[in-house]
């Protein structure tokens, strides 16, 4: 199986900045993409940003421009660098991993922008 622990979160005034960061362990050669999701109080998870083994990214359109995702295959590792917040982003940021053996959750850390 595949572990994911995250860290990085915390409170932030609008316009500042904060970088997640992920650290796979376990089967982690089984891993293909990875990525972050967000859900806040009442609603759904989203999809933040997604990148592959091959650094290949994807994002929501409400953080392009803003966040960017990045991935270090060397040390297991995929970060979340997001600048400009708004209270908006204020949610519950997941890492997930899929791959050969399946997909993964992280146990996810709180986000708090405030106005």
């Amino acid at each position: 199986q595949v572990q994911l622990v995250e860290s990085g979160g915390g409170l932030v005034q609008a316009g500042g900045s904060l970088r997640l960061s992920c650290v796979a362990s376990g089967r982690t050669f089984s891993i293909i993409n990875m990525g972050w999701y967000r859900q806040a109080p009442g609603k759904q998870r989203e999809l933040v940003a997604t990148i592959t083994r091959g650094t290949s990214t994807t994002y929501a359109d409400s953080v392009k421009g803003r966040f960017t995702i990045s991935r270090d295959n060397a040390k297991n590792t995929v970060y979340l660098q997001m600048n400009s917040l708004k209270p908006e982003d204020t949610a519950v940021y997941y890492c997930n991993a899929n791959g050969y053996l399946g997909e993964f959750w992280g146990q996810g850390t709180q986000v708090t922008v405030s106005s």
